[in-house]
């Protein structure tokens, strides 16, 4: 009865009183304790619901990502070096869940400190793809997308610095949803760029992705970062009838899967169907966005892993992975005397020229067409054949990520193997409704190709 039913849906049967949210938790519970040991999608898990504030959310139980602060329950990261840690303080994001009445399931696995692309980095083992276990789910936001596409929750919270939501959300075959930077408050979430990080829902459908957007939404005193401007009604404007140009750029169709290809061509299509218009539109290459990425991120994260150097809380820095040690260790080459003109200055310079590039195209289109990832979901432990795994599998990602501007995931089919195909989105700043918009057309017209329905169904 209630085996992939959406936030929306979960919902209205509470409100109906056809069950309760005593039932609907464990529910999940049940799943967990069932599939979580082949997935490895949650590292901490509530053993039941306690929260009766009234609200959207009122009842519904989430899966959240590790590294947002939730008072009391332990928050790793994925990493050793916060193995016991237990916050004394809520993250603005999940303090609004709160407020909404949502129910913590349990806190998910990510690549140790949000760094990387397959959750493989994660220091508490991979999570897996419940359409293959063979297969990575993405990353870094790996047992967040895994947990909501086997239906081990109904919705989620995931984090984002360059595609970290999208990237998941398309290996997995769910839809996920990346702001504008500054949209959503980041205090309380473990920091990895901080120019960067953006939180997100990751959901089953367009509206739990609006619901969820629309609550976590907004300013935050605690964050010098998040915007002033107003939210809007993003479940309202996503269902009011409009039309859009949609921009298809080459430079975002090279070195795609033959699969993945035909799939952006078949969205083209239907969004054509819909009335949307399409116009060819040319933007930088999304490799320069590699090196931006690779020197800016990197700085960044060495800046904020030199807090965590077992003193006041956590563990010796000798717990850090490779993955962290790497990051870190190129972060202060580049922020070092003599290196900072020749990389992170530079890289700065043309990070604003990517941004201005993006601002010239949304002149003419409301939206540029791709996908999060070139490929589909890959086998666990091939990302070691690449030295940069996660800038290579997130190119298409990076470009927005580092102007800042939004952009959404949605299934778009089945490739040669089975594994699911993401379709995406980019527009310009706050404009999330008009994203949201264009997202649900789709899904009523298509119902994603049948892939979240199928999603669900692969653990029986």
């Amino acid at each position: 009865m209630l085996l992939g039913k959406t936030v929306k849906e979960l919902k209205e049967m509470i409100d109906k009183k056809e069950v309760t949210a005593e039932e609907v938790f464990s529910f999940f519970h049940e799943r967990i304790e069932k599939y979580n040991k082949t997935l490895n999608a949650y590292l901490t898990v509530q053993q039941k619901g306690t929260n009766t504030a009234p609200g959207v959310l009122s009842g519904i139980p989430l899966a959240i990502k590790d590294n947002f602060c939730t008072t009391g329950v332990r928050t790793t990261a994925s990493s050793k070096v916060l193995d016991d840690f237990i916050p004394q303080y809520e993250s603005t994001v999940t303090g609004h869940l709160k407020d909404a009445g949502y129910e913590l399931l349990g806190k998910t696995n990510m690549d140790a400190w949000a760094h990387g692309s397959s959750t493989e980095t994660s220091d508490y083992g991979a999570t897996k793809n419940p359409w293959d276990i063979t297969r990575s789910p993405g990353g870094s936001s790996g047992g967040t997308a895994a947990a909501v596409s086997a239906y081990l929750a109904p919705a989620g919270l995931g984090s984002e610095t360059a595609g970290s939501i999208r990237q998941p959300a398309s290996w997995s075959g769910v839809v996920g949803l990346k702001p504008t930077y500054g949209r959503v408050s980041r205090y309380g979430v473990i920091a990895m760029g901080s120019s960067l990080d953006c939180p997100g829902p990751i959901t089953l459908s367009v509206e739990d992705a609006a619901t969820i957007f629309q609550t976590i939404a907004g300013n935050d005193p605690f964050d010098a970062t998040s915007s002033p401007l107003p939210t809007e009604d993003y479940v309202k404007g996503m269902k009011e009838k409009k039309t859009y140009t949609i921009g298809i750029a080459e430079e975002y169709f090279e070195g795609l899967d033959d699969d993945v290809k035909k799939a952006l061509d078949t969205s083209i299509k239907i969004f054509e169907k819909l009335g949307f218009k399409t116009k060819k539109v040319s933007l930088l290459s999304p490799q320069y966005s590699i090196s931006v990425y690779t020197i800016i991120q990197r700085a960044e994260v060495s800046s904020n892993l030199a807090r965590y150097d077992g003193i006041r809380y956590g563990n010796p820095r000798t717990h850090f992975g490779s993955e962290a040690k790497r990051r870190s260790m190129l972060g202060t080459y580049t922020l070092s005397y003599g290196y900072y003109d020749a990389f992170y200055k530079k890289a700065q310079k043309v990070r604003t020229l990517i941004i201005n590039d993006f601002k010239r195209a949304f002149k003419e289109v409301d939206f540029i067409i791709g996908t999060p990832s070139p490929i589909t979901a890959i086998k666990l432990g091939d990302f070691e054949k690449y030295p940069f795994f996660g800038e290579l599998m997130d190119k298409f990602n990076e470009p927005g990520a580092m102007a800042g501007i939004p952009g959404i995931n949605v299934p778009v089919g089945l490739d040669r193997n089975g594994l699911p195909i993401g379709m995406q989105l980019m527009a310009n700043y706050f404009r999330e409704t008009d994203l949201l918009n264009a997202a649900y057309q789709f899904e009523q017209e298509t119902n994603f190709m049948g892939v979240i329905k199928k999603g669900v169904t692969n653990l029986k």
